[in-house]
C-alpha cells in the first residue's frame, strides 16, 4: 500500500472516486500552474509591465512534455515544486521571453493558485454528486414518509417516528452543509498574488490592478491583501469538508446499527460481488457506510492540520503551509468517496418496513410511555401520570406483559375516563402524522434549497406515500 490510500491502485477507488483522484494528480497540478502563469502574463501585458509574446510563448508549452520525475527530485532539494518547474519551463522559454517570465510573483503565489484552480473543479464534482444524493434522500423520506418504526435515544427504543422522518434528519444534514457551498466558494476561490512579502513590491503602483486583472484571467475573485500566512479561507473549506463528511456520518451510523442482524430493518443495494466475505457465504456487509464512516474518521485529524496551519508567522509561513497539501487534497477525497456511497445509499437503500412493525413490539409497548404520560396527565396532573407510567413499565420489564395491559389493570386508572385514554395513547397514528409533517416539511427546505443552488426543480412528493 502507498503511504495514502487514497493514492493507493489497491486502495484508491473505495475510498475516493476516480474524477477527484485525478483532479489532485501531479500532472493536472502541473497543467493548472501553466495556466496560472499564462494568466499571470496576460494581465501583466494588458499594463504594459511584460511583453505580449510571453503569453503566447507560454501558451504554446505543452505541460505533459514536462519532466514531472526531474521536477519531483529538485522538488526535495528546493522545498517546494513551483521551483523547479518555474526552472523547466523557463528554459523552454526564449531568452526575451524568458527575462519577464515570472515577474513579480513568489512561489507560493504559484502553488496557491494553481491549488484554488484545482479545488474549482472538486467543488464543482462535490457540487454535482451533493445535489443528486440530496434530492435522492428528500424522495427517500417521502417514499417512507407513513412507515412507523422506533425511534431510538440513547441506543433504545424511546417512541414513535416513521422511516422517512429519520431520512428526512438525513437531508435536512446535508442541506444544511450544502447551503454553505456559496460562501465556500466565494471565500475560497480567490487568487494569490502578492510577490515576496505579499505588498507587490517590484510591480510598484500598478501591483493592486495586476492582482485584479489576474484573477479576472482565470475567472478567480481578488482578496483584500494577500493571503500568503493568513489562510482563514484553507482551514474553513477544510472543516466545511469536516462538515460534509461529519453529515453523511450520521446517516452512516444509522444505517449499520439498522443493517444489524438483531435489527436488519435496512440493507444496502445489493451490487455483484459488493459487500460479501471471503471466510463467510451468507454475509452482505454494509460496505458504504462503512466506507463513509471511515473517511469520516480519518478526515477529523486532517482538518485538525489546516487549523493548526492558520499559525502561520510573518509573511512566509516555514511549516504549516507544507503540511496543508497533506491535509487539504486528502479531505477533498474523502468528501467525494462518502458522497458517492450516500448517492447509492439515498437512490438504492433496501428499507424493510414490515420489519420496522414487527420491532415496535419488541418492548412490549414501552414505545408509547411517553404518549400514555402525556394523556393521563392533563387528568392527573404530570408528577402522578409519570409515576403511573413508570411503575407499569417496571412491571412490563419484570413480567413481560405489556404496557397497555400494566396500564389497564392498575386500580388507579379504573375510571372509564382514564381507560379511554390508556386506550387512545396506544394509537400510532398521532406520532406517524407528526413526523410525516416534518418530511414534507424537510422535503420542501430541499427543493428550495436544490433550486437556490441551481439544481432543476423536482418535486419530492411525487415519490409518494402517504402517513397513516
Amino acid at each position: 500500500m502507498t503511504f495514502s490510500p487514497l493514492d493507493s491502485a489497491l486502495y484508491g477507488d473505495l475510498f475516493a472516486t476516480a474524477e477527484m483522484r485525478a483532479v489532485f494528480e501531479d500532472r493536472r497540478r502541473l497543467r493548472a500552474m501553466l495556466q496560472v502563469e499564462i494568466a499571470l502574463a496576460r494581465a501583466e501585458a494588458a499594463l504594459g509591465i511584460v511583453p505580449a509574446e510571453l503569453a503566447a510563448r507560454l501558451a504554446a508549452i505543452d505541460p505533459d512534455a514536462l519532466d514531472i520525475a526531474a521536477i519531483g527530485r529538485l522538488t526535495a532539494d528546493a522545498g517546494v515544486p513551483t521551483i523547479p518547474f518555474v526552472k523547466a519551463v523557463g528554459a523552454l522559454l526564449p531568452p526575451s521571453a524568458e527575462a519577464h517570465f515570472h515577474r513579480g510573483a513568489t512561489s507560493q503565489d504559484l502553488a496557491d493558485t494553481a491549488l484554488v484552480l484545482q479545488m474549482r473543479e472538486a467543488l464543482e464534482l462535490l457540487a454535482a454528486d451533493g445535489d443528486a444524493t440530496l434530492g435522492a434522500l428528500a424522495r427517500l423520506a417521502v417514499r417512507h414518509r407513513g412507515d412507523p418504526c422506533a425511534g431510538r435515544t440513547t441506543t433504545q427504543h424511546a417512541a414513535v417516528v416513521t422511516f422517512g422522518y429519520k431520512a428526512a434528519v438525513w437531508a435536512n444534514g446535508l442541506a444544511e452543509v450544502l447551503a454553505r457551498m456559496p460562501a465556500i466558494r466565494a471565500s475560497l476561490l480567490v487568487a494569490s498574488l502578492g510577490g515576496a512579502v505579499g505588498t507587490l513590491s517590484v510591480i510598484g503602483e500598478k501591483g493592486p490592478a495586476l492582482l485584479d486583472a489576474f484573477a479576472r484571467e482565470l475567472g478567480l475573485g481578488t482578496p483584500v491583501v494577500a493571503w500568503h500566512t493568513q489562510r482563514v479561507r484553507i482551514a474553513e473549506a477544510g472543516a466545511w469538508l469536516g462538515l460534509l463528511l461529519g453529515a453523511l456520518a450520521k446517516m452512516a451510523a444509522d444505517i449499520l446499527d439498522l443493517a444489524s442482524t438483531e435489527v436488519m430493518e435496512v440493507s444496502e443495494p445489493p451490487a455483484p460481488g459488493r459487500g460479501g466475505s471471503s471466510a463467510m457465504p451468507h454475509k452482505r456487509n454494509p460496505v458504504g457506510a462503512t466506507v463513509i464512516a471511515a473517511n469520516h474518521a480519518a478526515a477529523i485529524g486532517q482538518v485538525a492540520t489546516l487549523l493548526g496551519a492558520l499559525a502561520s508567522a510573518h509573511e512566509r509561513p516555514a511549516g504549516p503551509w507544507h503540511a496543508e497539501w497533506h491535509a487539504l487534497p486528502a479531505l477533498f477525497g474523502f468528501a467525494s468517496g462518502a458522497l458517492r456511497e450516500a448517492r447509492r445509499l439515498a437512490e438504492g437503500l433496501e428499507v424493510d418496513a414490515a420489519r420496522m412493525r414487527r420491532n415496535l413490539d419488541l418492548t412490549h409497548g414501552l414505545l408509547f410511555a411517553e404518549a400514555a404520560s402525556a394523556a393521563l396527565s392533563g387528568r392527573l396532573g404530570r408528577d402522578a401520570a409519570q409515576a403511573l407510567v413508570q411503575a407499569a413499565a417496571e412491571r412490563v420489564r419484570r413480567d413481560g406483559c405489556t404496557l397497555r395491559d400494566a396500564l389497564l389493570s392498575d386500580p388507579a386508572l379504573s375510571a372509564a375516563a382514564l381507560r379511554d385514554a390508556v386506550e387512545a395513547a396506544f394509537d400510532p397514528g398521532p406520532a406517524i402524522r407528526a413526523a410525516a409533517n416534518w418530511v414534507d416539511r424537510v422535503a420542501a427546505d430541499c427543493e428550495g434549497l436544490r433550486a437556490r443552488l441551481g439544481a432543476p426543480a423536482q418535486d419530492a412528493s411525487a415519490a409518494g406515500g402517504e402517513a397513516e
